[in-house]
């Protein structure tokens, strides 16, 4: 009798554990289920929107795509890109405009950071106004500049011809900036050392005008980040200006230089309204970087597969560069 009433005992508990453990189980499930279930629209537009056109235009570059479909030709647009010398032309371009505008920005940037986090009256007014250009439509913006650049009737020009100079052909120059200066002198130089052309040289303009409100944003942030009290203390042991900027403020903002460094190279490479709006590309092939370059196979030629290609190897330099950079500066950044 007493074994009865132990065995009934112990399988009391065991049917117990088990429905517990199904409970548990079905909890589980249901979570599982409700997470999968917030998660599938993103996974679709992801989907949808990312991986397919991602893959499908990975599959047009390996054929001679014309408009609906294309035959399978392997590797050969790829091929075909890497002896190309306008491509590469356009890559140089690109590299160009990137070496330049980059530093410009950032430079600019951080100044504008640093003097609008000290304690100025109207400060809100001088970020908003910074940031301005950044939120304005660039199609809008960049006719305006095409506009003030204009050789004939841009103010730009007008206003160099008011203090005696020559107005300059700022979007239709394909010399280079220090053979024009030369040129002043009396000096002819040769096309190795022109240097980017005033064309180049005016998008940057623009490109700097843009983004150093939105650069300024993100050194902004960065330097409300770093503690007070540090600066307190480099104050009570004598450092001042400078120094206070190259060991505390330079140090502790790397981690915002390093992103703000990374996304303007990256958006330095996919620079395309601006260009195409301004410049077309021209005069000649000055501004044809390598999105306008990939744009005018597509459109101009109808090389749908080369163009897809193009942009898969630009999609690679840009991959390249960023880990490069990471393996560069990636050490040299201070989370502490």
């Amino acid at each position: 009798m007493a074994l009865k009433v132990r065995a009934d005992r112990w399988f009391g508990r065991l049917r117990s554990f088990r429905e517990l453990s199904t409970v548990r189980q079905r909890r589980r499930l249901n979570t599982l289920l409700l997470g999968y279930g917030l998660l599938a629209p993103a996974v679709i537009l992801l989907i949808v929107f990312e991986f397919y056109p991602l893959f499908s235009g990975f599959w047009i570059s390996l054929t001679n795509w014309r408009l609906a479909k294309g035959d399978y030709i392997g590797f050969a647009n790829y091929a075909r890109a890497l002896s190309d010398p306008g491509f590469w032309k356009a890559l140089g371009i690109t590299f160009t405009y990137s070496i330049i505008s980059v530093p410009l920005q950032l430079g600019i940037a951080l100044l504008l950071a640093y003097l609008l986090f000290q304690k100025i009256h109207a400060m809100s007014f001088f970020r908003m106004l910074y940031f301005m250009p950044y939120v304005t439509s660039t199609v809008a913006s960049a006719a305006i500049w095409a506009y003030l650049f204009s050789p004939d009737i841009g103010p730009i020009n007008r206003l160099l011809q008011s203090m005696g100079l020559e107005g300059l052909r700022w979007l239709s120059e394909t010399r280079g900036i220090f053979q024009i200066m030369a040129a002043r002198v009396g000096v002819d130089l040769p096309a190795a050392l022109a240097g980017p052309s005033l064309a180049l040289i005016s998008l940057i303009i623009y490109t700097t005008w843009v983004f150093v409100g939105y650069d300024t944003v993100l050194f902004l942030s960065g330097l409300s980040n770093i503690p007070a009290e540090l600066y307190d203390a480099a104050k009570v042991d004598g450092a001042s200006g400078w120094k206070l900027f190259r060991h505390i403020t330079f140090p502790l903002l790397s981690p915002t230089t390093f992103f703000v460094v990374l996304i303007t190279i990256i958006g330095t490479f996919k620079a395309f309204n601006h260009i195409y709006i301004m410049t077309r590309g021209g005069p000649g092939d000055a501004t044809t970087t390598a999105s306008i370059y990939i744009f005018n196979q597509m459109v101009t030629y109808n090389r749908y597969g080369y163009s897809a290609a193009l942009s898969f190897l630009t999609f690679m330099v840009i991959l390249l560069l960023t880990i490069l950079q990471n393996k560069i500066a990636g050490n040299r950044v201070v989370y502490d």
